[in-house]
């Protein structure tokens, strides 16, 4: 979070009417630079009033008031500050805007097919709050030149491929489509013999809660598919202040009607790179019906890479200590480095230097299910 000088004394965040519905208050998002210096009543000298101009120029801002007032204002350290306000440190390009090798596992705009039995459709670039580790800082809120806009296409690729078994929407946040958008994919997919579960990336559980509870006709249309195929939604916490009543009310809506939702949480300096968190929110989570699925190490994103990302070495000691700290089902869960040739499973660091790994998905068939280990130093965050 950028230092700037806070006069604040009480949060000024108000929750929204009863009666808004989520589009309304997406309208109401906070995505200028001075909206958010009134929001907390900032003292903004012109030279630091001019430092966050150019960081929301450079990378968006969008903040939902909800989730802006779960924020401390008093606190400057608060982790969730941390997660949605610009900070100097974007400005840090080194690293990459594509750590995961998306454009060459694109087969045609807004389609990707790294792994032979998974089909995942970046559907739009719009989120309900912009994620400041976000790892498509490419494109969230920037660019649509990657996102799908041939729907009969992308379709007709996956239904001919029939080693897919599992189709992943994402983007962006796949539940900012509109529901008619929703349902189309749902109807498609839900029609392919080979198709076992569709997925839904999507952060509104955390970010805009509404989206979900205050929308009757999005859960009938979940319901209604989740008869004919089974539907995951794959969320994100990373922090157990996310776990609040209206966030719990949305997580309900979902499970009450048989859609399984799981949690990628990200591991993030200053966040929850601490066992006792950590633990927190995984055990909080599946007491509310989420199972934790994975817990990711940072990508070296540009803008992100030296503000969020914990040493792999570090990583293994807090996964390690928060495990013991956790009953069998909140250890459902893989600490994973997704990189260019897959999805990396970190299993520990039983002495000195060294530290293990295994292939958890591979994108080539030489390293599917492969174990290998690195001598990596201290400070090391990626391989």
């Amino acid at each position: 979070m950028i230092e700037y000088t806070q006069t604040v004394s009480q949060p000024p965040a108000q929750r929204r009417s009863k009666t808004m519905d989520w589009q309304k208050e997406l309208e109401e998002n906070i995505t200028e630079e001075e909206q958010l210096s009134d929001y907390f009543h900032w003292d903004l000298s012109d030279e630091e009033a001019a430092r966050l101009k150019n960081i929301v120029k450079l990378y968006p801002m969008s903040i939902s008031k909800y989730y802006l007032s779960l924020i401390d204002p008093n606190n400057e350290n608060d982790a969730l500050s941390k997660l949605c306000i610009p900070s100097i440190a974007e400005t840090d390009i080194s690293g990459s805007f594509d750590t995961s090798g998306e454009k060459s596992n694109t087969v045609m705009v807004g389609l990707q097919h790294k792994y032979k039995q998974t089909a995942l459709i970046l559907a739009t670039n719009k989120c309900a709050t912009y994620c400041r580790h976000c790892f498509r800082k490419r494109l969230v809120g920037i660019s649509d030149k990657e996102i799908s806009k041939r729907f009969s296409e992308n379709i007709s690729y996956v239904e001919a491929r029939k080693e897919i078994n599992n189709v992943l929407i994402t983007g962006g946040d796949a539940f900012l489509l509109s529901n008619r958008e929703i349902e189309a994919y749902l109807k498609a997919f839900s029609g392919m013999e080979h198709i076992r579960l569709i997925r839904f990336g999507t952060r509104t559980p955390v970010v805009l809660p509404s989206r979900i509870y205050d929308d009757s006709e999005l859960l009938e249309i979940l319901k209604k598919y989740n008869k004919k195929k089974a539907i995951y939604v794959v969320t994100q916490y990373n922090h157990p202040k996310e776990i609040t009543e209206e966030s719990k009310k949305a997580i309900k809506c979902l499970t009450d009607i048989g859609v399984i939702v799981k949690n990628q949480t990200v591991l993030l300096k200053g966040v929850n790179n601490n066992h006792e968190i950590m633990a927190e929110l995984l055990n909080s989570l599946v007491s509310i019906g989420v199972i934790p699925y994975y817990i990711f190490q940072c990508r070296p994103v540009a803008g992100v890479k030296n503000q969020f990302q914990v040493p792999i070495k570090e990583g293994c000691k807090i996964i390690s200590e928060t495990r013991k700290l956790l009953n069998g089902q909140a250890k459902c869960f893989r600490y994973i480095l997704s990189n260019e040739k897959g999805k990396i499973e970190i299993i520990g660091n039983p002495e000195g230097n060294k530290v293990v790994f295994k292939f958890h998905q591979a994108k080539f068939e030489q390293d599917e299910e492969s174990i290998f280990t690195l001598d990596l130093d201290d400070n090391q965050c990626w391989i």
